[in-house]
């Protein structure tokens, strides 16, 4: 696959305001963020739109499957792409957040979805990356889904870690740089302990820069802690 730009962005369900409620402005940046980094992965031109995000297990889905947001109080299904009868309701939460944004471009172009096993080696990683480079023919925009530490204060959903705030500013400055190597670097095992949901995914963006060559430029568009969960808007463009 012709990679031709790529961007980064968060998969929290508050971002979906019918869910947020009363809560929905507190997000508005962030939607914001999510928006702009869209808007200027479309405007690379690609001809399909690949989504990838952590879930239960490594694997693929079909253009017409869907997720649903049933089990954070909202009664809404959110599909990849196509609708029609074939698709089931397999998406991870990543991958539906990640839909529902595509969503909310407008955009027809065909959609893609890969899910990558959240417990998956660096190794794992850059390998299911470089095998996506050399999927398909087709310029091809890549959406990557996750969030940093769970870790950023007595209220976050992790509790405080005094590791957390170091990691995720190595998060943003790797994406900021377009570093794929410092994404790869990332370790597993207190990625885990930080509740860090988008290293994996972070780490198949890097593996498929790397195998697609070429000079990489990133730009950071949005870093912040909301709900003490570490939450990046990136992307990441041909020179």
């Amino acid at each position: 696959m012709p990679l031709v730009a790529a961007a980064v962005c968060p998969q929290p369900p508050l971002i979906v305001p019918e869910l947020a409620g009363a809560a929905a402005p507190e997000l508005d940046d962030l939607r914001a963020a999510c928006d702009a980094a869209l808007a200027r992965l479309l405007a690379a031109e690609p001809e399909q739109i690949l989504l990838v995000g952590g879930g239960p297990e490594t694997t693929r889905f079909g253009a017409a499957d869907y997720g649903s947001l049933r089990g954070y109080g909202l009664k809404q299904y959110v599909r990849l792409w196509q609708t029609n009868c074939s698709g089931v309701e397999l998406l991870p939460l990543s991958l539906t957040i990640g839909a529902w944004l595509v969503g909310r471009t407008g955009t027809e172009l065909p959609r893609l979805a890969r899910a990558v096993a959240e417990g998956a080696t660096p190794a794992e990683c850059a390998e299911l990356g470089a095998a996506l480079v050399d999927e398909s023919g087709r310029r091809t925009g890549v959406l990557v889904l996750g969030d940093g530490s769970a870790c950023r204060g007595t209220k976050a959903p992790g509790y405080d870690d005094p590791r957390a705030e170091a990691y995720d500013e190595g998060v943003a400055r790797a994406l900021a740089d377009a570093d794929a190597e410092a994404l790869l670097g990332l370790d597993p095992v207190s990625s885990a302990e930080l509740k860090v949901a988008g290293r994996a995914p972070w780490q198949v963006l890097a593996g498929a820069v790397r195998a697609a060559g070429g000079d990489w430029r990133g730009d950071l568009g949005y870093h912040q802690a909301p709900y003490g969960v570490a939450y990046f808007v990136a992307n990441w463009d041909r020179v």
